[in-house]
């Protein structure tokens, strides 16, 4: 019997050890990221040198020689403005958003009765942020009381007129509340009703399919700002004599069919990404149409479109501000209405009020676009044993 050396096997598991000191830490990342060739490390050159020109006047404008308070305009402009800055200030005048905030937020909603769209406020931010943590079980019951017990809720604490309420006219409101209003409406309204569509424009019943395309393809070739003067203006006459409702209510039907027909193309695509084999495997299985939408196909195409869902959302929340057209003033109105208050008049206003607007807008933009891409690495199991 031949024997073998075998002291060269080894007997334990090697420990396991740091990588090298040049492929981890900041250090690795600048080479990898921003010097690894002779063009990443001219661009990276050009990028600071970019930098360090803008930055620096930007954040003495909005911070450093900004007024952060004050009671008129006199704060925001110079000597031969008739203010009490020296001639050749300039910087952000933050003391006019801080004088009208509560106009930005809520338009002319009754001061004393503004305790009710912020009761409101909390109540959505109390529901909409356990549906968004996957942990947090119920999600059946927290999409019911978001989706249909809160705006209930919210039309009789914000229009009023039952329960010992005030009336308050759709007139009255503005600012904030009328752009969030219209994007939540036209989100939880067009996500559905675009799919809807989306499979009726599929589907293989002649008639049904001929009026979603001709609903999807009408609404899709007029701009928004048509449809809204349509629902405001042009609705009312063709309603029998005596029969009306509120324009707001019009705006809210009217923007949410919009953004339902470029829902229901974004949501198509993702059905036609779809391979033939799922609705194969789901007829072998003997599974119905909307067995087999509801559990094989609508989940697969949902998550494939993720992007263009989330894209369709952010253009709804920026397209609020068309509503002027029809003398609704959302936040981005209110702040351009306040510029003819001849009290707060001077060239900083107009500059710091749109910059406000501007902010605020990227901020509700930017959260719905980090929180679609949260989701799509969570529902990315492709990779995934």
């Amino acid at each position: 019997m031949q024997e073998h050396d075998t002291a060269w096997v080894r007997t334990e598991m090697a420990l396991a050890q740091q990588a090298p000191a040049g492929v981890r830490g900041p250090i690795a990342w600048v080479r990898k990221n921003l010097i690894g060739s002779v063009g990443d490390t001219i661009l990276t050159v050009l990028g600071i040198a970019l930098v360090v020109m803008i930055l620096p006047p930007i954040i003495n404008w909005a911070f450093i020689s900004a007024q952060w308070v004050g009671s008129d305009r006199s704060v925001c402009a110079t000597a031969a403005q008739g203010g009490v800055q020296p001639d050749g200030w300039s910087g952000a005048c933050w003391a006019f958003v801080n004088a009208k905030f509560g106009q930005f937020m809520l338009g002319r909603y009754p001061i004393e009765e503004r305790w009710r769209p912020i009761l409101v406020a909390i109540l959505f931010v109390a529901l909409l942020v356990p549906l968004l943590i996957p942990r947090v079980p119920r999600k059946g019951l927290n999409a019911i009381l978001l989706f249909l017990v809160l705006p209930i809720v919210a039309f009789v604490l914000l229009v009023g007129g039952m329960f010992g309420l005030p009336h308050v006219e759709t007139q009255l409101w503005g600012g904030l509340l009328v752009t969030l209003s219209l994007a939540f409406v036209g989100i939880a309204v067009s996500l559905p009703f675009g799919i809807v569509l989306a499979l009726g424009r599929r589907s293989k019943m002649p008639i049904v399919k001929m009026l979603c395309v001709i609903f999807i393809e009408f609404v899709r070739g007029i701009p928004l700002i048509t449809v809204l003067f349509f629902a405001s203006v042009m609705l009312p006459l063709f309603l029998p004599p005596g029969v009306s409702f509120d324009k707001f209510l019009r705006a809210l039907i009217g923007f949410s069919l919009f953004a339902a027909a470029y829902m229901a193309e974004v949501v198509r695509g993702g059905l036609q990404a779809i391979p033939k084999g799922q609705y194969e495997g789901a007829d072998s299985l003997g599974l119905g149409y909307w067995q087999k939408m509801n559990f094989i196909v609508l989940p697969q195409a949902l998550k494939l479109v993720i992007p263009g869902i989330v894209n369709t959302f952010i253009g709804m929340l920026k397209d609020t501000s068309l509503v002027i057209i029809i003398s609704m003033f959302d936040l981005l109105g209110v702040v351009k209405q306040n510029f003819s208050d001849p009290n707060w008049a001077t060239p900083q206003t107009t500059k710091s009020g749109l910059i406000f607007a501007a902010f605020v807008f990227w901020l509700f933009c930017f959260g719905m676009s980090r929180y679609s891409m949260y989701t799509e690495r969570r529902l990315d199991t492709g990779h995934k044993r």
